[in-house]
């Protein structure tokens, strides 16, 4: 069958009268086998203009990536679509500003896979929607200091993993070496555990925990928000780049402006949190106990910065009340890719007069945008950051305002 591709899908596939194509762009036209609503092996008869060579050897067998074969113009107008399309089905627009994207090389943080071998292990990622595990040597997302560390990954996999199992493993780059939180291993006993203090001890890692369990620490795995420095819980979440994690802090506090008393909901570590600190009192919530004390400690030992305080507060199931809201200048809410209905519908109810909201799903970011403006808010600009270079993933950060002046 010959198509013309209409539209990329949101997960990177050319769309052509409802069959998906993968590596496909819109205006091309194709030619291939159809099985189950896909295309299989489809060849390209007429090639777009923003069609270019993938800069990585390992695009076509590697799941990492969906759009290398796409200019950076073209991915950044697609995601800035998605964006505009999931407003537009909730009846909303705002100004758009142009899209920031991380450079090549720059992912800090990344989740790899392991499995032994008969000669070792491999460790790498996953091809697409495939279980088959695809070595990255020549990989053009991840920072130098994480490629540099795969032989290290390898040596943990071969001691730790089994012989059928696959391991996860989480790997943050941080100022003192890396942060390898490792799960689905071997069960620890103390032959393993000192195995594998010594392996760290040969690399630049900074802590290897397993299963959530601290194996070795050489060093606190120190990342720095603002002028603190914070040393995060095993595995827990971080923004992809630095580059990335800059646009959304400048965004935020753009939007925050002037308040003087902050909110900072679904605070983590404290990303927004602490650099926000330097000119306003923040009170962080985040359901993780252990981020918080991670901030708290970061905060502590920082200087020029204002009160902190924290709480640990399932925000699913106990959102801040609109009375609770009422002390604040403004809110920053950073949700999971679910949203968060319930906080939503507070702050709706409330009457914070601004609200900076990151979001990394364009389809719950609508819904609870909808909820906002409902209720009297109104969204004056949107950011894309696209920190997930070369993937279907979309990032933003937007700024709320309630028409009216609130009293101190």
């Amino acid at each position: 069958m010959r198509l013309t591709i209409a539209r990329l899908g949101h997960r990177g596939d050319g769309v052509a009268e409802g069959i998906l194509v993968p590596l496909a762009l819109p205006g091309e036209v194709v030619e291939g086998e159809l099985s189950d609503g896909r295309m299989v092996a489809p060849k390209i008869v007429t090639p777009s203009s923003d069609r270019v060579r993938p800069p990585c050897g390992h695009f076509r067998s590697c799941g990492g990536c969906v759009v290398q074969h796409a200019s950076d113009g073209f991915v950044a107008g697609w995601k800035q679509e998605v964006v505009t399309t999931a407003l537009a089905a909730q009846g909303l627009h705002a100004p758009m500003r142009p899209v920031l994207t991380s450079p090549p090389r720059s992912r800090r943080r990344a989740a790899l896979s392991g499995r032994r071998t008969k000669k070792g292990a491999i460790v790498g990622l996953h091809g697409r929607a495939s279980d088959t595990l695809v070595a990255i040597p020549g990989c053009q997302l991840l920072h130098p200091d994480l490629m540099a560390l795969i032989p290290a990954l390898e040596a943990i996999v071969t001691l730790g993993a089994t012989r059928k199992g696959e391991m996860s493993l989480v790997v943050t780059r941080s100022d003192s070496g890396a942060d390898v939180a490792a799960r689905g291993g071997k069960p620890l006993d103390p032959a393993l555990r000192a195995e594998l203090a010594a392996l760290t001890g040969r690399w630049a890692i900074a802590r290897l925990s397993w299963d959530g369990e601290t194996v070795a620490l050489h060093q606190l795995p120190v990342q720095r928000f603002g002028s603190a420095e914070v040393a995060p819980p095993p595995g827990a979440f971080l923004q992809a780049t630095a580059e990335g994690e800059a646009a959304l802090v400048a965004a935020v506090t753009e939007a925050v402006g002037s308040a003087r008393r902050v909110a900072d909901l679904f605070a983590g570590c404290g990303t927004f949190a602490l650099p926000l600190a330097r000119q306003a009192e923040l009170h962080a919530v985040e359901g993780e106990a252990a981020m918080l004390q991670a901030l708290d400690r970061g905060w502590r030992a920082a200087e020029g910065l204002r009160r902190v305080t924290h709480e640990a507060r399932d925000l699913f199931r106990r959102p801040l009340m609109a009375e609770e809201l009422r002390r604040f200048d403004a809110v920053v809410i950073d949700p999971p890719r679910a949203g968060a209905e319930a906080q939503v519908a507070q702050l709706a109810a409330s009457d914070v007069p601004v609200i900076a909201m990151v979001s990394c799903n364009p389809v719950t970011f609508a819904r609870d945008a909808r909820t906002l403006v409902s209720a009297g808010h109104s969204l004056e600009w949107v950011q894309v950051v696209d920190q997930f270079r070369w993937s279907s993933h979309v990032e933003l950060a937007a700024r709320f305002t309630k028409g009216h002046i609130r009293r101190d």
